[in-house]
């Protein structure tokens, strides 16, 4: 078994079918270090009046914890005003200023370490990391349509990602193994996440013991004295929206926190069903509950990296349904990313998000809305980068492939405009002067390959040609592309030793208790 990330053996991955000719390889990156700047929507006024009204919320209202006393002493100890509500839940109250005063400990920016090095990614400051969605009980494709998710479709899109040279992170609970039970699914998906991939990974949330069970694999992995000292897990967890902490959650928080591990604080926020649905209230109420949750983890342990979050929606107000990629919870994006900045904090805001059933035009459209405010809020860590379809319900085949095709493109974007001599590119024009094309130039042959970027999925073709080779959409495509790299992964080398050990612990884990399926 291997003690320290620096002594694991280096992996190879499986290059994709186009890897020898496709000019993207300038791109490819372990995560993408910002070249643009942030926009900020706000000024300082109502930036201010924001953080107030956060701040009057936590005053005034307060956050209810349940059946987790001993988060409940922590605040108490740190000042909160504590009111007891039954004998299992609390409101706590916190004086202006109190949870920012306690968040001064936590790191503006910090990495995870993948069990390849080269891998690790940086979360916070002008990172940029992109990670597959998270969450969907249903999974779908073209050739088999909706249906649950099993442990074959968790690992085919583990896979998946491994192959996308445009997403850096692993994800978590990509999709719901519904053919494992509820309390040991978790050891089978934190595996193939170990197995199937050689990046930086989340580790289960849904019950204390398995966010313990995760943190126990990942020392496994890494070895005990590197994870004492590093973060090589992070934990993404939700409040229970509008301004609860149930217990699950925070001691969840706090186990990842005490073993010095990452972790992620989101409000779920649907505008008129679980907080106002004016985009400046639910940006409120998303700093009140993030913020404080992150807080926890100073208080556990000072300096234990911490993620401020949201995940801002609206919902169509006619029919009460979900919408997502919108432009409302957009301009709220941007105005969390410049309160993150402000406070210090790294973010995680944002995703390719959708509402639409097919991977289709409605789609990309919402994708597209979505993820550019992640783009320039400028948030660090976007889960949903990969296959969020059927307003989070199902996770997609194709358009996983259609949104790593698109963060493909966002790298590109993301570099920004260079303007060296070079770049400005007078000799190009200098060369053979005026009324002359510039394809034979010196500066279109040292350029070519690398000046843009080129897509895997699009057909730039002419109508003529497209149609002689059969018209094809930009789904089937899709469904054509996600089968050839499943059919062309190669899984990346891990330490026999280290793998048995693993396996090791799923076992006896197993074994220690029942079948629970609810």
């Amino acid at each position: 078994m291997t003690t320290a990330a620096a002594a694991r053996p280096k992996t190879r991955r499986r290059r994709n079918v186009r890897a020898e000719t496709l000019p993207n390889d300038h791109l490819r990156v372990p995560f993408i270090t910002r070249g643009i700047p942030t926009y900020d929507i706000l000024n300082e006024e109502s930036l201010s009046k924001i953080e107030a009204t956060a701040e009057r919320i936590l005053a005034e209202i307060g956050i209810e914890f349940r059946d987790d006393p001993e988060t409940v002493a922590l605040f108490r100890a740190a000042g909160g005003q504590v009111t007891g509500l039954s004998e299992s839940s609390w409101n706590i109250r916190f004086e202006p200023g109190m949870i920012r005063e306690i968040l001064a400990t936590a790191p503006e920016r910090f990495t995870q370490h993948a069990r390849t090095p080269s891998n690790s990614v940086e979360i916070g400051g002008d990172s940029v990391v992109f990670a597959p969605s998270y969450g969907s009980p249903f999974v779908m494709d073209l050739d088999r349509g909706r249906r649950y998710g099993s442990l074959q479709d968790f690992e085919n899109l583990v896979k998946l990602g491994q192959s996308s040279p445009w997403l850096h992170h692993s994800g978590g609970t990509i999709c719901e193994p519904t053919d494992v039970p509820v309390n040991k699914r978790h050891l089978d998906m934190v595996y193939a996440h170990i197995r199937y991939s050689d990046r930086a990974f989340l580790g289960s949330i849904t019950a204390p013991e398995r966010a313990e069970d995760s943190i126990a694999m990942a020392r496994i992995l890494f070895g005990e004295g590197f994870a004492d000292e590093n973060c090589v897990i992070m934990g993404n967890f939700n409040t229970t929206s509008p301004l609860v902490l149930d217990g699950v959650s925070t001691r969840g928080i706090r186990a990842y926190a005490a073993a010095g591990q990452a972790s992620i604080h989101l409000p779920f926020l649907l505008g008129g069903a679980v907080a106002p649905l004016t985009g400046a209230g639910a940006v409120a109420q998303c700093l009140a509950e993030s913020a404080t949750s992150c807080a926890l983890t100073q208080l556990v342990r000072p300096g234990a990296p911490t993620v401020l979050a949201g995940f801002l929606a609206s919902m169509a107000m006619r029919s009460g349904s979900p919408t997502f990629g919108t432009p409302e919870p957009a301009l709220a994006s941007l105005a969390l990313g410049q309160i993150a900045r402000r406070w210090k904090l790294p973010l995680r805001c944002a995703g390719n998000f959708s509402t639409s059933k097919l991977p289709d035009a409605q789609a990309m459209q919402q994708s597209m809305m979505s993820m550019m405010s992640a783009i320039h809020c400028g948030a660090n860590y976007v889960l949903h980068s990969a296959g969020f379809l059927d307003g989070l319900l199902s996770m997609s085949y194709e358009k996983f492939v259609l949104d790593t095709d698109l963060c493909g493109a966002l790298h590109a974007y993301l570099k920004g405009l260079d303007t060296s001599e070079d770049a400005l590119g007078f000799d190009a024009l200098a060369e053979l002067g005026p009324g002359q094309h510039l394809f034979s130039t010196q500066h279109t042959l040292r350029h070519y390959k690398t000046a843009f970027h080129d897509s895997e999925l699009n057909d730039d073709r002419p109508w003529e040609t497209w149609h002689e080779m059969g018209g094809e959409d930009m789904m089937t495509r899709a469904n054509r592309r996600w089968k050839a790299l499943l059919a062309e992964y190669e899984a990346p080398p891990l330490d026999p030793g280290t793998d048995g050990a693993l396996k090791d612990f799923i076992a006896r884990k197993k074994a220690s208790m029942p079948d629970a399926w609810y």
